[in-house]
Order: C-alpha cells, then structure tokens, then sequence
C-alpha cells in the first residue's frame, strides 16, 4: 500500500501500519496456520462419524445463512470463539468444553480459522485443529453439508 508523507511532518496516509515490515493478516495467518495441527479433508471424512471430532464453523452467521456448513457442525463465529470456549468467560458454552473431543476448526479457507484456532492455543485449550482448505476442501471432497437458515 502506498504511504505518503505529509509536508511538513514525519506524518504518514495511506497506510496504518508502522514500517513495511509489519504484518498483514494473511502473514498472521501464514504463521498461526504453521503452528496448528490441521486435518485433511478426506480424514475428517473417514473419522467423522467416530464420535471424537467436534467440527466448529467460524465464519460470521451471514456467510453461513447465503451458504451451506458441514453437517451436524456447531457454529461459533470467529469474533466469540475465545469467549464461548473459556470455562471462566460468562458466555461459556458447554459444546466446547469436552477434553475428550478435537475441535476442527474451519472457515471459506484458512486464514479465519487458523487465527482462531491459534488463539485458543495460546489460551492453553491443546485439543484443537484446522480444517485444510475449509468449505471449498470439503465439498470437492464430497462432504456432507446442510443449509442453515435464520430462526
């Protein structure tokens, strides 16, 4: 992006970042997703009836309604995910708390769901994963997925 000085000051425009070398939010998420476990498509289609995936649909309730989810996944938009997942926050919410489960986390990619599954990392919560290439991955792969509608 072009950053431009204003005359007369050290005040740049154009840009919010402090030098060129700060990081964007596709090299946040390039480096939250070389530190998470990820799971393939085709695993997750072979262990999904198993019982011990927990599949979590982070992308904002909008883009779920005007599309399709995994079937029998839970959503937890990416804006809550710590909250619904922390035993101590007020909005705790009983799905995500089972140790004995992995949560798969996914999104229309992977940017989303690796900076969400990178933040429940850091918060200590280890039986999380990435889904690789999400929704798109998925249906190519010929997973099962359901519409959700407004209630």
């Amino acid at each position: 992006m072009p950053r431009w000085i204003l005359r007369g000051t050290s005040k740049t425009i154009g840009s919010n970042r402090k030098d060129e070398d700060d990081m964007g939010i596709m090299k946040m998420a390039e480096e939250a997703l070389a530190g998470l476990d990820t799971i393939s498509c085709e695993d997750a289609l072979a262990r999904k009836n198993d019982g011990d995936l927990v599949f979590v649909d982070v992308r904002d309730i909008r883009e779920v309604e005007k599309s399709d989810t995994i079937e029998g996944s839970h959503h937890a938009p990416r804006g809550m995910i710590e909250f619904w997942f922390d035993p101590e926050s007020p909005y705790f919410r009983e799905i995500y708390g089972d140790k004995d489960k992995t949560y798969v986390l996914f999104c229309n990619g992977n940017p989303r769901s690796a900076l969400s599954a990178k933040a429940l990392k850091d918060m200590g919560i280890t039986n999380v994963a990435q889904l690789r290439d999400g929704m798109p991955a998925w249906r190519e792969a010929g997973g099962p997925t359901v519409e959700k509608k407004r209630k």
